[in-house]
């Protein structure tokens, strides 16, 4: 590309809205945390502002590269490169305003950028300010520009180096270690959101050098979108029920819409949604205008078309169970909650989706009848499914006595025996999960309890404090015994109680918070050997007709060791439980005839009472002794972050 640069693009184009603000000492406040997802979002910060170049027609390649020694790392663009002429009123450098003061940049109008992801001006310089060592590299107007950081601040003034005919910005940059817990950067989530990026951004070529494992990569997806759908529903976990995709897209003075869609037999829910080419986790308005959109037009089309089945009434849950969905949209001020943008705030944007999609989608069905009996079909075994296990616990309900139980949670699923002896609850992380569990489950003597996110850490709280979480209150409810003085035994109405949560950290977790609640303050139920671990697979492999589950890496590499040279293993890694098809959960964790079950004993009470002392309690330094104590038991590619 040539050095020029386009549409007048200078110092007086950068506004400066405020000073730099103490982010050393709280940097929560601008990336979310100083763990792993912090560290990560310092580069997602440098890689935003590379991508927005690309949005303003000026950049077509980014590059990354993770240095040896898995700290630091290096963004590079193609763009227009940063301005180094000095700002009229501050009379300094750009480059050095930009990535030392907090709000500026040229992104507060549309001069420059009519959509960006760094609106909030605070990406650069917070990187800086949290980095023992920043540097910039400049390719623009003929020249090759340096400038040198630390902590924030400038250690040498912006020098021209040498003469370049080239254009473009690189940031390098390495986090200070006394502020994050760890500097290592972890290889498979830089490849992971950069493969991402390359579907949303359909064009831009992104590259991630690996220089610890000495391996590259390079994403470009012009399919976009489409390419996008087709890698989540084709990884095997995800039956589609028609072979058809909705798509639609608008692009105006208002921004860019695009969608695509498609339903599947798997029994979540799955909607990846994106404001300027970041990922919003959290969703936001113009989620809930795709959702919205989604539930109107299938009501209306059933409407029309006088397909309401007779004796089911539909549900927003119903219609988009199975959906698997990718939504993209580019507006020209984004609101976003938070620094970290995990949640888009645009008001107008629920109706601009809403009046996309909607008619969009009913025209589709309007035109393609089979494939919208088979879509709603789907969503009658959905309603179906919802109305059996409402029934199964409304007929518990009605032949239990009341001197045995008064009230169940309403998210509780109960099985139809009322024999204590036979029956298990399944305490089961998440909604999805849950949902995968109902479906493999025995109706009869089996029982799944749903816990939303993780539970109230009760290691030094008194019962009382901690039946306030209402997670807690649903499972004491469900369990049926009291708790404390009120405890009761005979009134116990599972004699298994099964702990069933993802085999990762964040499921290892939410174990250990269950089992701390269990043994501060229900402890009865452990020596009664009442409470289990269940044991699910992390990997189905399959040789021929041949399937074995592996519960781990370890017991994955074990049994490939195994095989005969000639065999060539399929291997599906579980990315949780709502991803495993019923079947599979059914047949490996849930079957009394094929599952495996740890049974819960407490062998010595002290040191299981110093135990959650270090795990859970309130000094920090039991846990950091405990981990440096056990550091030499786990290699770096094992753990689990």
């Amino acid at each position: 590309m040539s050095a020029g640069t386009k549409g007048g693009y200078t110092a007086r184009d950068i506004e400066v809205l405020e000073g730099l603000e103490p982010v050393r000492k709280r940097p929560s406040m601008y990336i979310g945390a100083v763990d792993s997802n912090g560290l990560h979002h310092l580069l997602w910060e440098i890689v935003d502002n590379s991508v927005d170049e690309h949005l303003a027609g000026e950049c077509d390649r980014i590059v990354v590269t993770l240095h040896k020694d898995g700290c630091s790392l290096t963004v590079s663009d193609n763009g227009r490169g940063i301005p180094v002429d000095v700002h009229p009123k501050l009379k300094r450098p750009a480059l050095e305003i930009i990535l030392t003061t907090l709000h500026s940049g040229g992104k507060f109008s549309n001069k420059n950028y009519a959509h960006s992801g760094g609106l909030h001006g605070v990406g650069s310089s917070v990187v800086n300010a949290l980095s023992t060592e920043m540097t910039a590299t400049v390719h623009r107007d003929g020249h090759e520009w340096f400038q040198r950081f630390k902590a924030g601040r400038p250690t040498t003034a912006l020098q021209k180096v040498r003469p370049f005919r080239g254009r473009g910005t690189a940031i390098f940059f390495r986090p200070d270690d006394t502020i994050f817990r760890k500097t290592t950067y972890d290889p498979a989530v830089i490849r992971e959101r950069l493969e991402d990026m390359s579907y949303v951004h359909g064009g831009l070529t992104l590259v991630f050098n690996d220089e610890v494992r000495k391996e590259s990569v390079e994403y470009l997806h012009p399919d976009g979108l489409l390419g996008y759908l087709a890698k989540l529903v084709g990884d095997g976990s995800k039956k589609p029920v028609t072979e058809a995709v909705f798509t639609a897209d608008r692009e105006d003075p208002q921004g860019k819409i695009g969608v695509v869609l498609r339903w599947t037999e798997a029994t979540d829910e799955e909607v990846r949604s994106y404001a300027n080419g970041i990922r919003t986790r959290g969703g936001g308005t113009h989620e809930v205008g795709l959702k919205s959109a989604i539930v109107k037009a299938v009501k209306n089309y059933l409407e029309i078309h006088n397909k309401i089945p007779k004796g089911i009434q539909l549900t927003s849950e119903d219609i988009r169970e199975g959906l698997v969905a990718i939504l993209s949209v580019f507006v020209p001020e984004p609101m976003f909650q938070g620094q970290t943008k995990e949640k888009l705030n645009n008001p107008e944007i629920t109706a601009q989706v809403d009046s996309l999609v909607r008619p969009g989608l009913e025209n589709w069905f309007n035109s393609n009848p089979n494939l919208a009996d088979a879509i709603i079909g789907r969503m009658v075994l959905a309603a179906r499914a919802r109305m059996a296990s409402r029934d199964a616990v409304l007929e518990v309900r009605r032949k239990t006595p009341a001197t045995r139980r008064s009230t169940l949670p309403g998210k509780l699923f109960d099985c139809l025996s009322n024999r204590p002896e036979e029956c298990e609850l399944f305490i089961v992380e998440g909604q999805s999960a849950g949902g995968t569990a109902v479906r493999g489950r025995d109706g009869k003597t089996q029982a799944i309890l749903p816990l939303r996110g993780k539970i109230l850490n009760t290691e030094s709280l008194a019962t009382a404090k901690a039946l306030v979480n209402q997670e807690l209150r649903d499972l004491l409810e469900s369990l049926g015994t009291g708790v404390g003085e009120r405890f009761d035994m005979r009134a116990l109405r599972y004699h298994k109680i099964i702990l069933l949560m993802d085999a990762d950290s964040d499921g290892n977790h939410i174990m250990t918070l269950l089992l701390c609640f269990f043994f501060r303050h229900m402890r009865e139920l452990i020596r009664a050997g009442h409470v289990f671990l269940a044991q699910p697979p992390l990997y189905r492999i399959a040789v021929g007709k041949e399937i074995h589950y592996a519960l781990s890496d370890a017991d994955k590499e074990a049994y490939l060791a195994t095989l005969p040279a000639n065999r060539t293993p399929e291997i599906m890694r579980f990315k949780g439980l709502g991803e495993m098809p019923h079947q599979h959960l059914a047949e490996t964790t849930l079957s009394p005839a094929t599952r495996i079950l740890l049974r819960v004993d407490i062998d010595a009470q002290l040191e299981a009472d110093k135990t959650f002392d270090q795990l859970l309690g309130k000094d920090p330094s039991l846990r950091y002794e405990l981990i440096m104590s056990e550091a030499n038991l786990i290699s770096e590619e094992e753990l689990d972050i």
